[in-house]
Order: C-alpha cells, then structure tokens, then sequence
C-alpha cells in the first residue's frame, strides 16, 4: 500500500484496500472462506511489526496541524494534559497513532470502527431503560476503517497504562495477550450468534449476578459525577452556570459584549438539532425551557475544539438538562481511511455511536452552525452531558483488575465491531489460536517504546519554546 509522506505536518491520504463494511447475504461459510482467504495479504504475525520509517511525519508537525482551527488560548490546555505521562500522551495523540497505524498491515476487513479506542474510552452510563450499562464512550473519530487499528489502539494502551502504574514486563504481557484473547474469542462468538442475538448483546453493569461480576469482582466501582452540583449556583432565584476559568466559563463571563447574541443563537440552533431527534424524543425537549450557555474545555485530545454546555430547565429546578453541544470535526482516519459519507461530521459521530454502542443517549443528535454561535460553518453533536456516566479510575487499578478490565473492554470492542462488520470473517481471520493474541501484544510493546519518543519529544518542544503549555489545568 502507498505510505503517506510528511508534508508540511499533515499525513498525506494513502490507499488501503478495505472490503464493504457490511457481510451482505453471503453464506457463512463463504464469509468464513474470505477472512481466512485473508491472511494471504496480512499473515496476522505481520500484525507485531512496528519500526518507525526514515519518512515518519513529525508527531509535534501533526499535532499542530490538527490544532489549527482550534481555539488558540486553549491550545496550550492541551499540550499541559498531554505532558503529564505517556499514556496522557498517547490519549491526545489519536491523530498521530493514526499516520502510523495506516503504515501497518490491513486484513482488508473493515467494521465502524471507534477510531480512538484507548481503555479510558470505556465506561458505565445510562440506558434509555435507566439501567447501568458497560460501553464505548467517546466516538469523535468514528468511521468505518481496519478493525485492527482499534484493536492495536486498545491493546497499546494496556501497554502503556501498565508501564505508567509500574507493572513488570511479564505481568504486562499477561494484561496483552488477555486484551487480545478476549478480542478474538469474542469476535468468533458474535459470528455464531443470529442477527437479532447480536445487535441486543451487552454488558449490564449495575448491582447484582449479573452486572457487578460482569465487569469484573477486581474492578473498583467507578465514582459518578454530579454534573448539576458541580457546573450549576444559584443566582437570584435561578440556576446558572458557575464560573471556573478557562475550564468552564459561562457565554455571559466569556464575550459579554455578544452574550445575548450567543444565547439567541443557541437557542435557534436547538431547534435545528431537535429535527435530527425522532418526534418522540422532540415532544420531551420540548418540556424544557433554555436557561444558561457555557464554554468548557474537556478531555485531553478534544481541549480546543469548542465545546458547549447548555442548561435546560423541565418543571423547575429540580427537573434539570444537562446537553453538551461539541464540534466535530473530519475523523483523524479520514486521510487514511476515506472520507465520511456524511458530509455533517456531526451526523458521523452520532451514526457511528447508535451503530457501535448497545445503548445509547436518547438526547443523541447534531446540527450545522454557520456563522450563529462561533463563526464560520461548525459541525457539532449533541449528547446529555454526564448522563448517570461515570469511568474506571485506571490509577487505581491492581494487576488482576487491569487484566479484568482488559478482557471487558476487549469483549466490549469485539461487539461494537461485529454490529457493522462481518464478525464470521473477521472471527474466521484471527482463528482459533494465539497467533494473533501474540502478535498484537507485541505491536503494542514496540509502539509503546514509541510513544515514550514521542511524549519526550512533546516535552522537549515545550523545553525549547517550540510550542506553550499551561500545565496542571
């Protein structure tokens, strides 16, 4: 396949020859037949190559081109978040593992891949029943792509997290070769399943036998955020927004010269989002009146990408909505992958999330700004902002609890992928054995050595003055 050359920063589009992401009506064991047939172009050894070529872009170039665009004073947010380890490093660096992960083999099989499948993408949240369930949850760079980059991406971040908590080599290994076990097996399974079968598989992660034990005995429940506590004051009688510069600033703080203009506009614009919900979900927005708008950063990858909270208002006060209205922007897997066919880049976040996710937030949805709230044409999605979400706190987990989680999110992902892609040939492509267990762990071991470069390199282009960070933000 074509390798993208460095340019000015930004990874040139390369050619990758990928199957129609659905398995169509062909018989099972043809489409066992063609993932086997695939192992001719990519031996799944080949999956444990990683050498960095003489061409490789530089990861400070991509990351400044992705920032372009971006909103300047919270640039330096994140690249403080980034500096802090390697594995922060590597959350923020989606766009770079991408270029690299476009140079690596390819079984031509594709699913709707998450694009930024790092083990901190992972988390409980919410059904629309109200039950706590086990998921993806962020999907900002989804498209539909090489299952195995997700994979890899996963994987890798084991790798990495067990070298930041201190975990010996041999007992990473172990977290590895579970991680891509669990992948395999899962995959193999969800291709003897019926359709219907399938697309209603989840993981429950509430109380009980059958939801605490399924995400593991060794995993430390994951503590819930109280977003209306945390972002909301009262104010005359009235709930807003409370002031946390730069991390959450309300419109009124933030541009108070155009702040009427800015709640006019979001207010207009929530219209245009409400036609992307069905009629029954509109009717139950509708309830709520428009209260307050603020600017706030998230993440790490995501800090500069403008980001929204809106406050809505049901009954009273007590009957609060939290949406977070964030840019989305072309998907890092584009130049490698092809471009989305949704031409609104919110409409592919939320499509790739219904099709991935077993559950999903019943306020999902996107919409188009021109010039109304933050100048030019801006794509953005729609989601409740902390819906009942709560995540794993990876410090805390020992070497037996990595390991647990390792195989939910490995069993999580193998889903995700067997909803859109052909989980007969994809589970028939990884085979029975280890082979590709094995060779995965050892791309992420090598790719981790990696990103340990590329963080040095961050910090020493911080050091020299080359970029600004605003650490401890």
């Amino acid at each position: 396949m074509d390798q993208p050359g460095p340019g000015a920063g930004r990874p040139a589009p390369i050619a990758i020859p990928l199957s129609p992401i659905s398995p169509g009506h062909a018989s099972p064991k043809e489409r066992a037949d063609r993932g086997r047939a695939a192992r001719a172009d990519a031996r799944r050894s080949t999956h444990a190559v990683w050498e960095a070529p003489p061409d490789r872009p530089d990861p400070i170039d991509l990351l400044e081109a992705q920032a372009a665009g971006r909103v300047p004073e919270l640039i330096p947010i994140r690249y403080g978040r980034m500096m802090t380890s390697p594995f922060a490093f590597l959350r923020g660096a989606a766009c770079v593992m991408a270029s690299d992960l476009a140079r690596t083999p390819v079984s031509g099989l594709r699913a709707q891949v998450c694009g930024d499948a790092h083990l901190s993408n992972f988390g409980r949240f919410a059904s629309p029943e109200r039950a706590l369930v086990f998921d993806l949850n962020d999907f900002d760079e989804t498209l539909p792509g090489p299952w195995e980059w997700d994979l890899k991406r996963l994987v890798t971040s084991l790798e990495v997290a067990g070298r930041d908590r201190g975990f010996g080599p041999k007992t990473r290994r172990r977290t590895l070769l579970a991680a891509g076990g669990s992948y395999r097996k899962a995959i193999r399974a969800f291709g003897r399943m019926t359709n219907l079968e399938l697309w209603y598989s989840g993981l429950d992660a509430g109380p009980g036998p059958g939801g605490r034990r399924a995400i593991g005995r060794y995993v430390p429940p994951a503590r819930p955020r109280h977003a209306l506590a945390r972002l909301t004051h009262e104010v005359d009688g009235e709930l807003r927004f409370v002031s946390d510069p730069p991390l959450i600033v309300p419109v009124d703080e933030l541009l108070p010269s155009e702040a009427a203009h800015r709640h006019e506009a979001m207010r207009g614009l929530l219209e245009s989002y409400a036609a992307s919900l069905d009629d029954a979900r509109r009717r139950l927005l509708e309830r709520y009146r428009y209260a307050d708008l603020a600017r706030k950063v998230v993440g790490v990858g995501s800090v500069g990408t403008r980001c929204w909270v809106v406050l809505m208002l049901g009954r009273d006060a007590e009957d609060p909505l939290l949406l977070q209205v964030k840019e989305a922007r072309p998907s890092v897997l584009e130049p490698f992958a092809g471009a989305s066919r949704f031409e609104n880049s919110g409409r592919r976040v939320v499509e790739g999330q219904r099709l991935m996710q077993a559950a999903g937030d019943i306020f999902l949805g996107w919409l188009r700004s021109d010039d109304q709230l933050d100048g030019g044409p801006r794509d953005y999605y729609v989601r409740q902002l902390w819906d009942w979400k709560d995540s794993t706190d990876v410090a805390a987990l020992g070497p037996k609890a990595m390991r647990v989680y390792a195989r939910t999110c490995a069993w999580t992902l193998a889903r995700a992928h067997a909803r859109s892609g052909d989980a007969i040939a994809i589970g028939a492509y990884a085979g029975g054995g280890e082979k590709l267990d094995r060779a995965v762990a050892g791309f992420a071991e090598r790719y981790a050595d990696q990103n340990e470069r590329d963080h040095r390199a961050l910090v020493d282009a911080v050091r020299t003055g080359r970029i600004a960070a605003a650490e401890g933000v």
